[in-house]
């Protein structure tokens, strides 16, 4: 395989940093430049290298025989004369390359996945095939418009006031077939692949496919983007930015989660960003998780909506987002609709499909372009369905609390986690939970295969946070473990006595529980309890294995020991009363209890008949934690 440097500019606007070099030869954390692009293309099977040089030539020639060609079968250094832009000068040179190569901007360091980059060109039978990526500011980039993969229009800077664009940048590395060229010999120069070019060769009707990823290039043309591409080294940023190492990535639902929820959105205007999603994308973006927003949008096949209307849509989701420095690196959409009915609907879109969420077809899709560790992933979204998604996936799923707020009542999953917003979800995955992580790491090491796990405490002190937190890093140790929380088994209202124990019932929960705590494995039916209509539920059957780790959790986890011989680990978490106070008197409220003092009052009767119980069955506990400290 063939690349082709561009090497011959003279660096001006790193000319202080030059020392009298040329360009390819900047120094970048104690290597120079060319030997870093040399040693990326020839790790990923390129073993010709045509560099077109012109300022100081010689030095770069000098560099590469002294480096012996850097092992290569074939180096060679074209000057290209006088200056003719970056197409003009390969066209100058084109009998001289390969029938298929690569293009390199000479002030670029990449960390690209380039085997991966030409299987995709060559299945495609693209004539060129750009990396395009997402940056954090499309409006003063020049941008391109990509649909089903190919390349269908150029839109240079500066944009028009209020121009819906979608944030797809051109990061200047190339594949090119010879062929495609060939008729272009006699371009004007000087002329510019980007501005010139490609869009003469677009209009012309050649294929070029625009390639998405999250994968590392940065141009270091100045000296404040070679300071960041060398502290982007020194901080690992460039090695963790590739294809070929596991990311850990967020899937985001659309309506509801991101934007205001309506009927449908079904014009950009209808597109109004919840307050801290912004901010929550751009935390994301940079702790280096991926992000992909995965949506159903059945406005497609019931003709509300044509999919020039849908790419205007999330145009626009693409601008507000850029505005404030954040972008999503892919986006996707279920077009399908099973019921059919509707005025103007399309017929070939209204199936049953294995991409509409709760199916799990968009986020397995997302996680194999972005090569998602499923382990570190996370869904993140505003309904049932989008828990099922999750569940489906192996990805753990956080409800937030804003659009449905799980109250769509398409299917009983339970979340792993709850937040009120996504920006709470942010705070959660990248601040909490990893402090909830170390404070429990000796736990994890503590549970063994068979270990019966009762978590409990007062209301709203963590119990069911802490408790998805363990299962999943006893998975993640190759545990099988399984959470059943205490309130699926809640007595409805009208069958309720009086006192802690007359609202749940521990006696169902315990014949449910009973063969596996005899030893052996059994298929629960862990019902549901709908917490608004104060009524129990068929829920979902979960699968124990006689080696699965229960963790049981719950206000009364504590109170009444369940007759097994396995190994029993009590764990009490207590909490800052005040805090805790604040968030039952929330939950109440978003319950159905209106009045703010009502709620109180609740609360209040709580605390005299539930808390004394217990605190006291808290103190046998073998294990008492504390994690507000986890949650400031």
């Amino acid at each position: 395989m063939q690349a082709v440097i561009l090497a011959g500019g003279k660096g001006t606007r790193l000319a202080e940093r030059l020392q009298g070099r040329p360009k390819p030869l900047v120094d970048v954390e104690g290597v120079p430049l060319l030997e870093r692009q040399i040693g990326t293309l020839r790790d990923h099977g390129v073993d010709d290298v045509v560099i077109l040089v012109n300022h100081a030539a010689d030095q770069i020639a000098a560099f590469c025989a002294a480096r012996t060609n850097f092992g290569l079968a074939r180096l060679a250094l074209i000057d290209d004369g006088a200056p003719r832009g970056t197409a003009g000068a390969v066209l100058a040179c084109l009998d001289r390359l390969a029938a298929r190569f690569l293009v390199v901007y000479g002030d670029t360091l990449f960390n690209i996945d380039i085997v991966r980059f030409l299987a995709v060109h060559v299945e495609a039978g693209a004539d060129a095939t750009l990396f395009l990526h997402p940056n954090d500011h499309p409006a003063d980039s020049d941008l391109v418009a990509v649909q089903d993969g190919r390349i269908t229009a150029f839109l240079p800077k500066p944009h028009p006031p209020g121009a819906l664009r979608p944030n797809l940048v051109n990061a200047a590395f190339y594949a090119i077939e010879k062929r495609a060229l060939d008729p272009w010999r006699d371009f004007p120069t000087p002329a510019d692949f980007a501005q010139d070019l490609f869009p003469a060769l677009l209009e012309r009707g050649a294929f070029l496919q625009g390639f998405t990823s999250f994968e590392y290039i940065k141009d270091l043309g100045t000296p404040k983007r070679l300071d960041t591409v060398r502290a982007h080294l020194r901080g690992g940023v460039v090695a963790r930015a590739s294809h070929r190492v596991p990311q850990a990535c967020v899937f985001v639902d659309r309506d509801g989660t991101l934007n205001v929820l309506r009927d449908y959105v079904r014009r950009p205007e209808d597109l109004v960003l919840l307050p801290g999603a912004v901010e929550a994308v751009r935390r994301f973006n940079e702790a280096e998780h991926r992000v992909a927003v995965v949506t159903n949008q059945p406005v497609i096949a019931r003709g509300e909506c044509a999919m020039e209307g849908l790419h205007a849509i999330h145009a626009k989701l693409d601008m507000v987002l850029g505005e404030a420095g954040a972008f999503v690196d892919r986006l996707y959409v279920c077009p399908h609709h099973p019921d059919a009915g509707f005025p103007g609907e399309i017929g070939a879109l209204k199936v049953a499909c294995g991409c509409r969420k709760p199916e799990p077809g968009l986020i397995l899709q997302a996680a194999r372009d972005l090569n998602a560790d499923l382990a570190r992933s996370w869904m993140i979204g505003d309904s049932t369905s989008d828990l099922g998604a999750a569940r489906n996936a192996a990805v753990r799923s956080i409800l937030v609390l804003t659009g449905e707020g799980g109250r769509d009542g398409k299917s009983r999953v339970r979340p792993d986690f709850t937040v009120p917003d996504i920006a709470a979800a942010a705070a959660f995955i990248l601040d909490i939970h990893p402090r909830i992580e170390a404070e429990t790491a000796a736990l994890v090491d503590g549970v063994r295969p068979r270990d019966l796990v009762c978590i409990g405490g007062p209301a709203r002190a963590g119990k069911s946070t802490v408790a998805a937190v363990l299962a999943h890093a006893l998975r993640r140790a190759g545990r099988d473990a399984a959470v059943l929380p205490l309130d699926a088994w809640i007595r409805p209202e009208a069958e309720r006595t009086e006192g802690l124990l007359g609202r749940f019932d521990i006696d169902a929960a315990a014949a449910a529980l009973d063969p596996w705590l005899k030893g052996g494995a059994t298929a629960l039916d862990l019902p549901f309890y709908d917490r608004r209509r104060r009524v129990r539920c068929p829920g979902e059957t979960i699968g124990l294995r006689a080696d699965t780790v229960v963790i049981l959790e719950g206000v009364p986890a504590l109170l009444r020991p369940l007759p097994t011989d396995r190994r029993v680990l009590t764990i009490h978490l207590g909490t800052d009363e005040a805090g805790r106070r604040a968030r039952v008197i929330a939950d109440l409220m978003d319950r159905g209890l209106a009045e703010r003092a009502t709620a109180a009052a609740v609360y209040d009767a709580r605390q005299r008949d539930e808390f004394p119980l217990v605190e006291r069955a808290g103190h046998g506990a073998a294990l008492r934690l504390a994690l507000d400290s986890c949650f400031s």
